[in-house]
């Protein structure tokens, strides 16, 4: 009898298309983010999420509560500073995770060693529109006309304004709005006038042991059309462009226009006490630096974002992208990789939700939609994803990025020589990508 109501009971479940709770599939997330699991235990109203780690915990929550699947969702958060040491020392011990958050810049070290599993025809079955991504985002998951990853989001640098520093300088435009400068010359001459007017730095950037700077130096050059790697991915660290982008950072530090001795918190308490201009930093920026201009005590009352100024002639700005994959698994395993599937369209039906972290969404559709332009300041910087600029699909980057922080603060730091700098970090950065091109 127990068996006929057993095999009844699987009968009617097959019929209705849903798993028992007996076959319920559980697959592992790796990311980072932060721990916050405690905070936002069992919430799954979205609308009480705050920041990259309550909204990706809540979606999570709200995955695991609301699939018809009997899916669920095992978040592992690893600290940022050794999630991928953690993340590599998986994939190497036979043990990856079946979903992993990735950095675009780290993606080509998993993509060219065979780490990663295809996911274009997948996304197309579970109905993932890649011709909605934004270009940037989806070049940044596609190789050899394969997609190799979901991309999450944009995140770039922004100029953080106050405006009434601006007004108070004279550099206003006809409506009243930060006038900002078209040309080096030009930003030197604002520096100046700002200066002058105000008694403040143009800039607050964070200047110590930080890649913003490099992140300013790197758009510069792209906006002269240069790069720091050529097409047969060779170093360019000593092009005229470089050179150019290296210059002008040096000039402003000389002047007196940024801060040589801030690090990130100084950079950013002096913009938030109305001790700086123009607070050179990312997207994540945005809504804390809103709430902080609230504040009565705080030196900052008029807030605005602007898009990165073009210099150079061309529009262009560091950025990268959080982007999710699915490691290659050593024994495949269809249901969780269904369930993986599921859990990736379920992020990209709720980009727009990630895109309240500050982060620029990657679905044109939700980009250009005004309920993303009710976001606080989004219409002020919603065309950094038509500009958006990264580096080529290089291996070791992160490699490359700390090279250049190193070699680059030193200029301003210890006086170091421009052009040795330069050669040094050419000859270094030579060597990295060899070891690359010949693996």
């Amino acid at each position: 009898m127990k068996v006929k109501t057993l095999l009844s009971a699987t009968l009617l479940v097959a019929a209705l298309g849903t798993t028992p709770a007996s076959a319920a599939t559980e697959i592992s997330l790796f990311r980072f983010f932060g721990g916050c699991s405690d905070e936002y235990a069992n919430v799954t109203d979205l609308s009480k999420a705050v920041g990259e780690c309550g909204i990706i915990q809540v979606l999570a929550n709200k995955f695991n509560a609301e699939n018809k699947e009997g899916i669920t969702v095992k978040t592992q958060s690893v600290e940022w500073g050794v999630y991928y040491d953690r993340l590599s020392a998986n994939v190497a011990g036979r043990t990856p995770p079946d979903i992993a958050v990735m950095h675009r810049s780290v993606l080509p070290n998993y993509l060219l060693r065979n780490l990663l599993q295809p996911l274009g025809k997948d996304f197309a079955t579970v109905g993932i529109d890649t011709a909605d991504f934004v270009p940037v985002a989806r070049d940044a998951v596609t190789y050899k006309g394969e997609v190799w990853a979901l991309p999450f989001d944009v995140h770039s640098l922004l100029w953080h304004v106050n405006a009434d520093l601006f007004a108070k300088a004279g550099l206003v435009d006809a409506n009243g709005q930060p006038k900002m400068p078209t040309s080096p010359a030009e930003l030197l001459q604002h520096a100046e006038t700002m200066k002058a007017k105000t008694g403040k730095p143009y800039f607050a950037i964070p200047s110590g042991a930080d890649p913003m700077p490099a992140w300013q130096y790197l758009s510069w050059v792209w906006q002269q059309g240069g790069n720091i790697v050529d097409a047969e991915k060779k170093a360019q660290l000593e092009s005229k462009e470089s050179k150019e982008a290296l210059r002008l950072l040096n000039a402003l530090y000389a002047a007196g226009h940024a801060n040589r001795n801030h690090d990130y918190a100084a950079a950013q308490q002096a913009f938030l006490a109305g001790g700086a201009a123009v607070l050179v930093n990312g997207t994540w920026g945005v809504d804390t630096y809103a709430e902080q201009a609230k504040d009565p005590k705080s030196g900052l009352k008029k807030y605005v974002v602007r898009d990165m100024p073009s210099l150079y002639g061309k529009e262009a700005v560091w950025s990268d992208s959080h982007t999710w994959v699915l490691p290659t698994q050593p024994k495949p395993d269809a249901a969780k990789q269904k369930a993986a599937l599921a859990f990736l369209k379920f992020l990209n039906d709720h980009n727009f939700h990630w895109a309240r972290t500050g982060h620029l969404p990657v679905r044109a559709s939700v980009l250009q939609s005004a309920e993303m332009r009710a976001l606080p300041h989004r219409a002020e910087y919603t065309r950094t994803a038509t500009i958006a600029t990264a580096l080529p699909p290089i291996e070791y980057q992160r490699a490359h990025m700390d090279l250049l922080v190193n070699e680059l603060n030193s200029t301003w730091l210890v006086n170091k020589d421009q052009n040795k700098a330069l050669a040094d970090t050419q000859r270094a950065a030579s060597a990295i990508l060899r070891r690359s091109r010949h693996r």
